[in-house]
Formats: C-alpha cells, structure tokens, sequence
C-alpha cells in the first residue's frame, strides 16, 4: 500500500467550555493543526468531521462537519461526517488514508470535536450515553453482562445503594471488570493502579481535563460509581476537539518531513458473536490482529501506546487485547509500573481518557495527538524515550458486553 502520513496535529485543552461551541472548539483545534503542519487551510483537498452529540443536544442532527468547517472558511470540498461514538474520528483518519491511497486526494484533514457538558440539559447529557448502546437490545445485553460475574463475592460496599448519576457504560464496564475478577482473578487494586498511573501522566499534560497527581490508596478511597470502579477510574464528561493533516507519499515533498509519522496501520472492525471467555475474538482483539499483520510488526515492537481507558478496567482490556501482555495479566502489568512512564511500555502517557478527559467523537483523534507528538520526541516531561513505533486502540459504543466498533492505529517515526 502506498505510504500515507501525519504531518499536522493539534487540539484544544480538555474540560469544561461551557463557553465555547462545537464550531469555536473546532476551529481551534484546525487552528493548531494547520499551524504544526505549516500549511493553509487552501491545502486541505478533502475533510472529515466527527461529531456524536450534537444532534441529540443542539438539534443539529445533520451537515455537522459542513456547518463548523464552512464556517471556518472551507469551501468547495468534499465534507464527510462521521458518528462511529467513541471511535468517530479513528473512523475519520481510516477512510482518510483509504482515500488519499485511492489516489482521490493529496491532503485531508480529519477533525473531531465534542461538547458534552451542558448544564441546563444535564438529564438529557447522561440519556445521550444510552445512543451508543443498541436501543432495543442493550439494556437485556448488559443484564446478561452483570449475570456473568454473578458468583464473584462482593464486599459490602459493592451492594451499596446506587450511587448518584453516571453514564450506563460505567455499569457495563464495572461488569466486564467483575467478570475478569471472577475468571482470572485480578483486583481492585490493580485497577487503582491503572488509574493513579493515568493520573500522574495527566499531570505533565498541560491539555488534560484533570491534573491532579492520586495515589493507589486515594483512588480507591474516592466515591463508588459502579463498583469496583471508584470516580478516579473513570473518565470525566470533557469538551474538547482535535485535528489532523494527513498527506499521501506525493504531497510529503510540501511539508516538513522530519516531522512527518508514517501510517503504517489503521484497521476497523465490528464485533463477531463468540464466547464470553474466548479472547481472541474479542472486538479489540480482531482489529489489533489485523492492524499488527497490515504494519508487519508484532506487539514486541512498539514503544508506547494509548488505549481505550474510559475506565481503568478498559486499560486493562486493551493492553491485553493489544498482546501487550498475556491475557488476565493486564491489571497486574500495570500494579507491577511495566506500562508507566520510565517502565518497559508505557501506556497512556498522556493521562488516557479517565485522567486527560474523553469528549467522545475527539477521542479517537486525541489519541494520535498524542502518539504523534510522543514520535516527534516533543512530548516534554511525559516523553517516552526513544519511541519509535506507537500504537493507538479505540473503541466505540457498546455491543453485548463489549465494544461495538474497535480501531487499532498503528504509527512510526520516519
């Protein structure tokens, strides 16, 4: 395949803008990204945006990217939106490289960009979660889910009363969480683990929602959200965008190509049926097979990786589906540092979702952010040293009990 590459990136902080829109969000973020790749916005040939909260929120339920990008001054182009939930903008960059090496294009530009919180609207912000889930079907997959992990004893706390408002996927992941608990015994330290890992890397990330250094021994004392799952193992409700300039192998001559990351994977699957236990059909699973087998590298290979860590219990899933570690073994890895900054693979150096923040549709693009800031050696005192080859796995929504959409991306240093 013809060689495909990331030139420009650039986001905004994540948090809180309850004064900014999803078009001012965007614009700062294709601001960033036209800055870092040195070109102006006349360059961009074709653009995808990626947006899953909008519709429900604002009542603009079509020409998403047509309306923010054209507002921002591009015109003429072809404009594609995509809503693929937490994998949006990773669905973007797929089709994006897929276009450029159809020869359709030079440059694309890929933008993701979520306003999630909305204060005068908060029962209708927590509702919108349940449009990643099937509809019909979700809330029987998810009783079945929970039905797993039955036999697992639970500590009293675990049979509290519900613990105030939180999205359901807090539900569905604290059920994958007591199933791996169950069949393969790890812990809720493990977990905290994860998370005070993600919480110290957020601490150099000047972007992140969070920036607060926690301990293993806080995060389990914070509030129950589902258990195991306490607040610090769980991602916040962030606003935010991200923006990428890709270019194909002709174009790379206009851009500064020392600072060019090759794309040497983008992979995207849906789930398959299988058995609860069996790993190696798991959605992430089956996307970072393939995505390995289209790089021709393996697992041993890569330097740094960010993951789908809405909850701490989803590092634990993706590392292992990655085969970063054998599987049942990710919340150990992380208890023993292999996957902290210093340590033999770090994972999420930029904080991960449940620290940095997770404004859905821009998640997928954040991830690369950061793997490819991490490649340029720019990435300050979170930098992994010596990263050549990093790898981004993303999920989307929720399918019996798992993700409904995986995307592994896998990316190397020119």
């Amino acid at each position: 395949m013809e060689p495909v590459y990331i030139v420009g990136v650039g986001m905004t902080k994540l948090g809180r803008h309850l004064d900014k829109s999803v078009k001012q969000l965007s614009a700062l973020a294709i601001d960033a990204a036209l800055a870092d790749a040195g070109c102006a916005k006349e360059a961009i040939d074709v653009a995808w945006f990626s947006n899953t909260r909008q519709g429900l929120m604002e009542g603009q339920h079509g020409i998403r990217g047509q309306c923010a990008l054209r507002a921002y001054g591009f015109e003429g182009l072809p404009i594609i939106n995509t809503d693929n939930a937490c994998a949006s903008s990773t669905t973007g960059l797929n089709q994006a490289v897929a276009y450029l090496r159809a020869g359709m294009a030079e440059v694309a530009l890929v933008v993701g960009a979520e306003k999630m919180n909305y204060p005068d609207k908060r029962e209708l912000m927590f509702e919108a979660f349940k449009g990643a889930m099937d509809r019909d079907l979700g809330e029987e997959q998810l009783k079945r889910s929970i039905a797993l992990a039955a036999d697992l004893p639970l500590p009293p706390e675990a049979l509290a009363a519900e613990s105030g408002e939180r999205s359901i996927f807090m539900d569905s992941y604290a059920a994958g969480a007591r199933y791996h608990m169950l069949k393969y015994g790890s812990t809720q330290r493990q977990l905290a683990a994860v998370a005070a890992k993600n919480h110290w890397h957020a601490s150099m990330n000047p972007l992140s929602h969070y920036r607060t250094p926690r301990s293993i021994e806080e995060v389990l004392a914070d509030r129950i959200i589902s258990w195991p799952l306490t607040r610090a193992m769980c991602a916040p409700i962030s606003d935010g965008a991200a923006a990428i300039v890709v270019c194909s192998k002709d174009a790379l001559a206009r851009f500064n190509r020392k600072r060019a990351v090759q794309v040497l994977a983008t992979v995207l699957v849906s789930g398959v049926k299988h058995a609860p236990d069996d790993a190696e059909k798991k959605v992430p699973r089956l996307a970072a097979l393939k995505a390995f087998e289209q790089a021709g590298i393996g697992p041993q290979d890569i330097s740094v990786a960010e993951v789908h860590d809405a909850t701490a219990y989803g590092e634990v899933k993706h590392v292992e589906a990655l085969g970063l570690c054998p599987v049942g073994e990710g919340g150990a890895l992380a208890e023993r540092g292999v996957t902290k900054l210093g340590g033999k693979v770090p994972v999420n150096p930029s904080g991960g979702l449940l620290a940095k923040g997770h404004p859905v549709a821009a998640t997928g693009a954040i991830q690369i952010y950061e793997l490819v800031t991490q490649l340029r050696g720019e990435a300050g005192d979170r930098q992994v040293v010596g990263a050549r080859i990093a790898v981004a796995g993303n999920g989307g929504g929720n399918y019996d009990g798992e993700e409904a959409v995986s995307a592994t991306t896998i990316l190397g240093k020119v």
